[in-house]
């Protein structure tokens, strides 16, 4: 059995770990997490070359200070040798100058360069590139700018601040200075043998130690990149994947070609997606509702015009053959029964079409249903037709059955069903209306002594054009929408409607509305 298009286009895009995370939430933490990754990447690489930095200069001012205590235990002349040996094993450049600041010693006189400062405009771009990266990093993390390291022309303790620091303090000072291709230069000064001796080491390994960190580091980026792209590839299956899916539903419910079309509502998502979603699905499903609401009641207006009007048409083409004066009398008089009937239904449907627009755009306010209703059965009193039925209404105590909507609605749905228990009241019937707070709710409840309605029939009655009238009543007096547009607003106020037969007399029908209760506190 083959799986439901719509189930699968669901379990694509619903989420198997991640559904109760919100948007912002995942947007939040492929940022964060991309540029944390980022951050941690330059401070470790920051801290470890300050480490090595640190530690580079320390086993420099080792040296200086062991060398030191060196020439002071060897004789004077066999200091040119000494210097020489420590060079030779630490690759560094010795050199002592006496109190006058002149240079007596100097290990390369021995031994050759033991390092070499190596000129940029000889290397390859690759070294560019790498001390471009140099500069970058040392932008990035605000590093203080080192000065440049030159030898001396004039070779003399004056030409060496750290030298002329140590001669000052008595302890071994030390300096850190770049070559010409940003390889550090370390100096460390000690007093030795009445002068001072100055070694300096052009650290190379350190160089490539720490690009060879920033390499490792920069593989860590990529493969960051790469999660980074994973996590926008997982942001867009859970934002734009089902956003185009809504995007192509909503499209096919404007063009309204297909009779339904599904939504889909992604059950399983409670972030802003599938709350979306299912807001998408409701407003089609309540659009379909509407167009078929639409459809239906624009049949009915076109049937029920109908009688009417073939009714008209028929009097008035008797009319011209008919001669005859009293035949004539009853063919206007059917004429004009047919136009009240045309005007009243006219009326009613253009209510009717209304109603719900109204209610939708309208501002509720408090409403105290007593005095409302007192004045519309002191209207049927006074000013309209209600046969010989009398009319009894039980006014709740003031402020006690107040609810929030618009008046003039609530009174046409009261009025409705006022009217309705009048045309179904026998002679001398007796009408009675009462409205009282119960719990949460306010109810109003209309009595009358008619027949009563079947029970097949009552949610009937509040269908459009649907009409059971009573023998005798004048023809074309009621539409079949009264009790449609009542519902219709009862619903509006978030209220409920209903008939039952009366259990407190032998015959009649009881109709009741129940409306929340403001809350006036």
């Amino acid at each position: 059995m083959s799986e439901h298009p719509q189930s699968a286009e669901a379990d694509d895009l619903a989420l198997s770990w991640s559904g109760r995370w919100t948007l912002a939430h995942r947007i939040l933490a492929v940022n964060i997490l991309t540029l944390a990754l980022l951050a941690l990447s330059i401070l470790y690489l920051d801290a470890f070359r300050n480490q090595l930095s640190k530690e580079r200069i320390r086993q420099t001012q080792r040296e200086a200070a062991i060398t030191a205590r060196v020439l002071e235990a060897v004789p004077a002349q066999a200091r040119g040798a000494a210097l020489a040996q420590v060079a030779r094993s630490t690759g560094s450049r010795l050199r002592l100058y006496d109190s006058q600041g002149r240079l007596v010693e100097d290990s390369w006189r021995l031994t050759g360069p033991t390092y070499e400062l190596r000129d940029p405009a000889t290397q390859r771009w690759t070294k560019d590139a790498a001390r471009a990266l140099d500069r970058g990093f040392n932008a990035i993390v605000g590093a203080e700018p080192i000065d440049d390291f030159s030898e001396p022309a004039n070779d003399r303790l004056a030409a060496w601040p750290e030298a002329l620091e140590a001669r000052s303090s008595g302890r071994v000072e030390s300096e850190v200075r770049n070559a010409p291709d940003l390889t550090p230069v370390f100096a460390s000064a000690a007093p030795a043998a009445g002068g001072i001796l100055l070694v300096t080491e052009n650290d190379r390994n350190f160089t490539r130690t720490v690009r060879s960190q920033r390499a490792a580091l920069g593989i860590a980026m990529a493969f960051a990149t790469i999660l980074s792209i994973l996590l926008s590839l997982f942001l867009a299956r859970t934002i734009v994947r089902p956003l185009r899916r809504l995007a192509l539903a909503a499209h096919r419910v404007r063009l309204g070609r297909a009779r339904e079309v599904k939504v889909p509502r992604l059950p399983s998502r409670s972030d802003e997606i599938g709350l979306l979603a299912r807001a998408v699905s409701d407003m089609s499903q309540s659009l379909r509702l509407r167009i078929d609401n639409i459809e239906a009641f624009a049949a009915d207006v076109t049937h029920e015009l109908k009688n009417p009007l073939a009714s008209l048409r028929s009097a008035l083409d008797g009319l011209d053959r008919v001669e005859d004066p009293q035949l004539r009398q009853r063919l206007i008089e059917v004429a004009r029964d047919d136009v009240r009937r045309l005007d009243r239904l006219i009326g009613d449907i253009s209510e009717a079409a209304r109603t719900d627009a109204e209610l939708a755009r309208a501002a509720f306010e408090p409403v105290d249903l007593g005095p409302l209703i007192e004045q519309l059965v002191s209207s049927w009193e006074t000013n309209r037709e209600k046969g010989d039925a009398t009319i009894a209404f039980a006014r709740p105590r003031r402020a006690s059955a107040v609810v929030l909507g618009k008046p003039d609605r609530l009174v046409r749905a009261i009025d409705n069903l006022i009217d309705n228990a009048i045309s179904f009241s026998p002679p001398g019937g007796l009408v009675e209306i009462a409205a009282a707070r119960v719990g949460d709710k306010v109810r109003i409840r209309i009595d009358d002594e008619g027949p009563g309605v079947p029970g097949e029939a009552r949610q009937a009655i509040f269908n459009r054009f649907h009409s059971v009238r009573p023998e005798g009543e004048d023809f074309g007096r009621h539409s079949g929408l009264g009790l449609a547009i009542a519902r219709a607003i009862v619903e509006g106020h978030d209220g409920e409607i209903d008939v039952q037969d009366r259990d407190d007399a032998p015959s009649g029908a009881r109709f009741t509305i129940c409306l929340p209760a403001a809350n006036l506190s």
